[in-house]
């Protein structure tokens, strides 16, 4: 029986998206886990370093000049979180 060829997933991930005429990219880090869970009443993000980072890259991008009110990112186990973690929806706000 002949094993199937070993392919490695691509370092990292990039989603494009035009708002408002702005390109707005997300990238994903090499390696990021990143768990939405919520025990009780409180939610807990759980992420090894490059899945912080990836966090962090994602509110930097959203938090850019330019980016409309309402823009978002919807994350789920789809997505790029881990299997079983709740959604998570990233999205700028600037109304008070």
């Amino acid at each position: 029986m002949a094993s199937e060829p070993d392919i490695a997933p691509p370092t990292t991930t990039h989603v494009s998206t035009v708002t408002d005429g702005n390109p707005r990219v997300f990238t994903w880090e090499e390696g990021a886990r990143i768990e939405v869970r919520g025990p009780g009443q409180e939610i807990v993000i759980e992420a090894n370093a490059a899945g912080l980072k990836t966090l962090a890259g994602h509110l930097l991008t959203l938090a850019q000049d330019g980016t409309p009110d309402g823009t978002h990112l919807h994350l789920d186990e789809h997505s790029g979180l881990e299997e079983g973690s709740l959604s998570l929806v990233l999205e700028r706000c600037d109304e008070d």
